[in-house]
């Protein structure tokens, strides 16, 4: 079992709560008060401070994490497609990104497991995609997918298990400094961070930064996540 699925079930075996229902209960319901707390607590003008570069993280020691057995590698022809609540749905190859204004942001990255690390990002903010594409006010969410996925046997697509995704309230995704990313340290986003791009925002931990991203979808529901539906917390702020 990996440290993350231990961690899962410690909190939830602590609070005594069924694995089949993991925001049901005591854990549940203290979650939902951690959510509005949170919610009250963010504000979209408030930023997480700058680091200097000397505090970068080699990244040869930049923690890589993936749930494919091995690196996933982009498809033939991956495009970021972006739909939903939207007057104008895209489809964006990585050259299309790199040809809208981009922003550039040096903060520190904060796991679930504890640990932080410092890497300095290159990309397009995601609020300037939501302009774009004229995503509707009514979309209070948006659900981001990759094509990372479990390792399966099974030939049935309809059957393959779920591919890693993580749904957002809107107000954070539309933060400043929430990015979907293509460049990592100066450099082209390599594959064991997330190549071609992947989400990544000041205002989230980390599980919430969609590595390997392949789909935004605006939405008036909220979702849930990889990790989210597994137990842990859904709005997961910094």
């Amino acid at each position: 079992m990996k440290r993350r699925q231990l961690l899962t079930a410690a909190l939830l075996g602590a609070a005594g709560c069924n694995p089949e229902q993991p925001h049901a209960g005591v854990l549940g319901g203290m979650e939902r008060w951690n959510d509005r707390a949170q919610r009250l607590l963010f504000r979209r003008t408030k930023l997480a401070p700058e680091e200097p570069e000397s505090a970068l993280t080699r990244q040869e020691d930049f923690p890589v994490y993936h749930v494919a057995p091995d690196v996933p590698l982009a498809p033939r022809g991956w495009r970021l497609e972006i739909r939903g609540l939207c007057a104008r749905p895209l489809s964006l190859s990585l050259a299309d990104l790199q040809r809208l204004p981009q922003t550039g942001m040096r903060v520190r990255h904060h796991c679930v497991e504890g640990w932080s690390a410092v890497a300095s990002w290159q990309g397009v903010r995601v609020s300037e995609l939501a302009r774009a594409c004229g995503a509707d006010p009514r979309a209070r969410f948006v659900e981001f997918t990759s094509f990372d996925r479990p390792d399966s046997d099974e030939d049935d697509e309809s059957k393959l298990p779920k591919p890693y995704s993580s749904s957002w309230d809107r107000e954070s995704a539309d933060h400043p400094q929430t990015l979907i990313a293509y460049g990592m340290n100066g450099r082209p986003l390599e594959p064991d961070h997330g190549a071609p791009v992947r989400l990544y925002s000041a205002v989230k931990l980390g599980y919430k930064c969609v590595k390997y991203l392949s789909e935004i979808v605006y939405q008036p529901m909220r979702t849930g996540g990889y990790w989210e539906d597994q137990g842990y917390e859904w709005f997961a702020g910094v």
